[in-house]
């Protein structure tokens, strides 16, 4: 069996993809899991996995079919979304980061409103649909009993803007709530005092996490916010659109070049290896076809585009392994610096006796190093 760590992005409906991909791994026997990170939807599938797996293994029956039966109730609530009352699916589709029509991109006069009104105001009742699925879906208790699976789920701490991880103990429906909590929204989830937002505004997905706690060397990003776009946008739902992608990818380009940077030091002799330790990246991604589901429909529930990009996922995931599944444990998948840093080289400082060893920050070597804690 080959191990994964996987490392989640978030992207409101958009993480229907994500959980086509988890099917489609789950599926597959010849595929184990160490750890599992996530920010915001991403966040949601890590527990619902996880949940799923971990009842399955107290209650002596298939843990990757409890997981992917948790997984597809998870989605298949969203996607009734789409169909509930009124007040229902406004503040469903809200939940995703959309907006009611009356204040809609297009609507000028509603934008210059906005600024006025606050959650606070907005949303007195602090209604949020996901908080009661997680509440009713999620055995959390199960999922810090489990051994087997470590899940990290990220928020953004509003007063510092940095990232927090939950796990273990800490992490319950409040964390998984405040990773996806977008501030313009829903008000500030409150845990232990301290209040904290969408964890994409910090980490979207947590790497580190999965290096530093997982014994495990291969990290599968799953993506569905797209790096690259053809051309500049220039009408206005257009314009949004491009800013979401950027916001959601910003926090991953740092964790790509650091991992880049150690790899490549590692690979020319120029870190001493005790130090540090290789990390094996994969991706899997919708590609092309994701392209043709703007980022303004991540705040959709329709049943049919939720169906869409879970199918979509499986497909993607199926090509992934029919290519690349012999490379689990022993390379990675991913041009980082052709992908993610626009092909920037790095230099290593030569000496008479060969590359000199390097002494990293506290913080990158603990970042990389190789026993985890």
């Amino acid at each position: 069996m080959r191990t994964l760590n996987l490392a989640l992005q978030g992207g409101g409906s958009h993480g229907a993809f994500t959980w086509g991909v988890l099917d489609a791994l789950l599926a597959d026997p010849r595929i184990g899991f160490e750890g599992l990170s996530g920010t915001s939807a991403g966040a949601v599938n890590a527990v619902a996995l996880a949940s799923g797996y971990a009842t399955g293994l107290a209650n002596g029956t298939d843990p990757r079919r409890g997981a992917r039966d948790s997984l597809a109730r998870i989605w298949n609530q969203i996607s009734a979304w789409g169909a509930a009352g009124s007040l229902q699916q406004r503040f469903a589709s809200m939940l995703w980061g959309g907006l009611p029509p009356e204040l809609a991109p297009t609507n000028i006069w509603a934008n210059a409103m906005r600024g006025l009104f606050s959650p606070y105001q907005s949303n007195p009742l602090d209604i949020n649909p996901l908080r009661n699925l997680l509440e009713q879906e999620i055995d959390f208790a199960a999922i810090a009993r489990a051994p087997q699976l470590k899940v990290f789920v990220c928020a953004t701490h509003v007063r510092t803007g940095r990232a927090v991880i939950f796990s273990g103990a800490r992490l319950d429906a409040q964390a998984v709530t405040a990773s996806a909590c977008l501030p313009m929204l829903f008000r500030a989830v409150t845990i232990d005092d301290e209040d904290y937002w969408d964890g994409g505004y910090s980490v979207n997905p947590p790497l580190t996490p999965l290096i530093t706690h997982c014994a495990c060397a291969d990290v599968m990003l799953v993506q569905i916010n797209p790096l690259r776009q053809e051309h500049t946008p220039h009408k206005p739902d257009q314009i949004l659109d491009r800013v979401n992608e950027l916001t959601f990818n910003a926090s991953l380009l740092p964790q790509m070049r650091a991992i880049d940077l150690i790899n490549r030091l590692l690979s020319e002799g120029a870190l001493d290896p005790s130090r540090a330790r290789q990390v094996l990246l994969h991706r899997i991604d919708g590609g092309e076809e994701m392209k043709v589901y703007p980022a303004s429909t991540k705040s959709s529930t329709d049943a049919a585009l939720i169906r869409n990009l879970f199918e979509l996922g499986q497909q993607r995931t199926h090509d992934w392994l029919a290519h690349h599944f012999e490379a689990i444990g022993r390379h990675g998948t991913v041009d980082i610096r052709r992908d993610y840093l626009d092909g920037a080289q790095g230099q290593v400082t030569e000496t008479a006796s060969g590359p000199r060893r390097l002494s990293l920050p506290a913080w990158l070597a603990r970042l990389f190093r190789r026993t985890p804690r």
